[in-house]
Order: structure tokens, then C-alpha cells, then sequence
């Protein structure tokens, strides 16, 4: 009998199949440090026009210049599916015309004093997928 792990494989993916994969997911994990220790939210977001939009209850002015946003989806059951990140630039959303169509598109939390609207501007996007190895 083989173990799960034994019977598992990581497959990197191109840009162009990560970014497919990150437009069609809605929810993720923006990390950004603060004090020396990584931060994680979750986020909403869209992708849009090469820039990433996410709406997240984080402080914005804990927000540093650069960022990460983790999307992934994996399958307990099978250990399959895939993970993405992007890294690069972010800045605040300030525009209120342009906020307000963002947090009518996407749904943010509704506790919590921190309802922050961002958009990444991608460096890096890397990504894999979890895979069955072939017998």
C-alpha cells in the first residue's frame, strides 16, 4: 500500500496558466510583514486589466510598498489541485468613484474596523499544480 505523499507530485505551471487559474478563483491570502513577522489576510479579489484588485480587512496603513497575494485550491480528499502567488507593488485605492465600484463587485467582511481596497501590480507570479504521479 502506498502512502499519499508517496503517490504525489508538485508541477510548476507557466505565467499565462497561473494567471487562468488566479482569474478564476475569487478568494485569497494577501501577506505582508509587519514587525518582522509575516501578516495574512483574506481577500476578494479580481483580476483586471494586468493589475490584481483585492479587497481585504487589513489596516491600510500597515500596508507596506510591496506585497504578496496566495491563491490556492487544493483537495483534502485527493491531495490535488494548485497554488498561486503574485508579488509585486501595491497601492491603496483611493479614488472614491473607483472604490465604490470595487465594494460593490467585491463582497468584503462585515466585521471588523479595516476594509482596505489595493491593487498589485504582479512582478513575480509563480505557481503548481498538485498532481497524481503516473503509475
Amino acid at each position: 500500500m502506498s502512502t499519499p505523499s508517496a503517490s504525489l507530485r508538485m508541477v510548476q505551471v507557466s505565467g499565462a496558466e497561473a494567471l487562468w487559474l488566479l482569474e478564476g478563483s475569487a478568494l485569497g491570502r494577501l501577506v505582508y510583514p509587519q514587525r518582522e513577522v509575516a501578516v495574512l489576510r483574506p481577500g476578494r479579489h479580481t483580476w483586471e486589466c494586468g493589475r490584481l484588485v483585492v479587497r481585504t480587512p487589513a489596516p491600510a496603513a500597515a500596508i507596506p510598498a510591496t506585497a504578496t497575494y496566495h491563491v490556492d485550491e487544493v483537495r483534502a480528499a485527493t491531495g490535488t489541485g494548485w497554488s498561486i502567488t503574485v508579488a509585486g507593488p501595491v497601492g491603496v485605492i483611493t479614488d472614491p468613484d473607483e472604490a465604490a465600484h470595487y465594494q460593490r463587485t467585491l463582497t468584503g467582511w462585515s466585521h471588523g474596523p479595516h476594509d482596505t481596497l489595493l491593487r498589485l501590480h504582479p512582478k513575480t507570479v509563480s505557481g503548481f499544480r498538485l498532481a497524481r504521479a503516473e503509475p
